[in-house]
């Protein structure tokens, strides 16, 4: 019997990542690689408690209380925010769903995990470098050395088209157009396509790239590659921007005094576009969002625009009176 349950949930989660994910949903690697780090904590979770490989694990051992409790260990060992305990929810919620559909005889016992609710958690004001940190990000690679010239390139190439950074690892010599009019095509999330255009001087830079590495157009290779060849991963982005941050804060004359990461570029270019006058639809479509109420963010942290709208506002100067309880109950309520 424990056998027959073993298979069960090695199949359930063979269906779910090979069936629903890949075949029905044509999930991005990227949504492929979180559901599988999210399931995979879970299971060493589940195993170490119930004291056994995750192989012998039962589909039941992994209830709501278990759950629970791994979500408890995601914030409280592992030192994850609440966010990502939501994101790692998502993932387990997915695949409980799954595990209903195919099976249900489970639907109760998936309901129960159903259930548990996501943590809210506080709406963050977007990130963005002043134009003044965003150059000296930009100068900060020596040009004068191969990889500082790809370096360059890169940080030029998050900062001017406000890709995403699998978008820009993405890109192939064949989505590149160099001539005038310039552009390059993105493949975002969900597998939507766009295309944006490029600055003169960012296609003169992106061609020597290219013509350095002694290739030509229409070729299906990546542009930003790493030492070895490859296409570059995530983890290289970002090694790529510290080392650039650093240098950048040792000559700058007023050093950049936050974290940078490198979606901050991307929402620097929204902001640059909203204070160039870019309506929100324009920037919607050119840094790919699925509604404009997501671009609206950039208007919610323009503490500029709210100054303009304030200055055009003639409001009177008041003087205010201090509140003064006008019985005993009020004033016990208001020493409360």
């Amino acid at each position: 019997m424990s056998k027959e349950i073993q298979s069960t949930l090695g199949t359930l989660l063979e269906s779910f990542f090979r069936r629903h994910l890949l075949a029905q949903r044509q999930a991005s690697p990227s949504t492929i690689a979180a559901y599988r780090d999210a399931l995979r904590l879970l299971l060493v979770f589940a195993a170490q408690r119930a004291g056994k490989s995750a192989s012998q694990l039962f589909i039941e051992e992994l209830d709501r209380d278990v759950v629970l409790a791994f979500l408890d260990h995601l914030e409280k060992e592992r030192h994850n925010s609440a966010r990502t305990r939501n994101v790692r929810l998502a993932a387990i919620h997915s695949f409980f769903q799954h595990v209903a559909y195919c099976d249900p005889a489970a639907m109760g016992f998936a309901n129960r995990v159903l259930s548990i609710q996501g943590k809210r958690t506080t709406k963050r004001l977007v990130s963005y470098l002043p134009q003044k940190d965003l150059d000296a990000i930009l100068a900060a690679p020596d040009r004068s050395t191969k990889q500082g010239r790809r370096d360059h390139a890169l940080l030029l190439f998050l900062g001017r088209t406000g890709a995403r950074v699998s978008e820009a690892i993405g890109v192939n010599v064949k989505d590149i157009q160099l001539q005038w009019p310039s552009q390059v095509l993105l493949r975002g999330k969900g597998y939507k396509e766009r295309i944006i255009p490029l600055a003169k001087d960012s296609a003169k830079v992106f061609k020597a790239l290219i013509d350095e590495r002694g290739l030509t157009t229409g070729l299906q290779v990546p542009v930003f590659v790493n030492a070895r060849g490859k296409r570059l991963t995530r983890h290289g982005v970002n090694h790529i921007l510290q080392k650039a941050v650093k240098k950048a804060t040792l000559v700058a004359p007023v050093p950049i005094s936050r974290t940078v990461f490198p979606h901050m570029l991307r929402h620097s270019v929204g902001m640059q576009l909203l204070q160039s006058g870019v309506d929100l639809t324009t920037i919607q479509a050119w840094l790919g969002h699925e509604s404009v109420n997501t671009t609206h963010q950039y208007i919610e942290a323009d503490l500029e625009i709210k100054r303009r709208a304030l200055e055009k506002c003639n409001t009177p100067e008041t003087s205010s009176a201090p509140y003064k309880p006008t019985d005993e109950v009020l004033a016990f309520l208001e020493s409360l």
